[in-house]
């Protein structure tokens, strides 16, 4: 069980409490934290984090493949498997990453922009 977070910040009910998450929710906060967090910007875990924000300085050719690898670098130590992942140009310019994961037999998904 974890503390719910939504953009950074804990979550509390309406009397006030911290929310939590558990199972399912728990796992896809993780992932997010890790796909969202740049890789080698903890210095006592550079392991922590993904590549993904070096994607847009990539050929467009060579993202999705790049994606993968990165997705799944990340994720090594979560107890999932990274069964897809696309990568698609946002109408802002920035890039769209959606990661597809089985976890327990459970399909999840998870979007990053990068």
């Amino acid at each position: 069980m974890a503390l719910l977070l939504k953009d950074g910040d804990y979550v509390a009910d309406e009397r006030g409490v911290l929310r939590t998450v558990e199972g399912a929710q728990d796992l896809l906060q993780r992932v997010l934290f890790r796909l969202q967090a740049r890789r080698g910007s903890f210095p006592f875990l550079p392991e922590l984090g993904s590549r993904l924000y070096l994607l847009p300085r990539e050929k467009p050719g060579d993202r999705q493949a790049l994606a993968r690898q990165y997705a799944a670098e990340a994720l090594r130590e979560e107890d999932v498997e990274v069964t897809k992942v696309t990568v698609e140009d946002g109408m802002d310019g920035r890039l769209q990453v959606l990661v597809a994961l089985t976890w327990n037999g459970e399909r999840l998904e998870a979007e990053v922009t990068v």
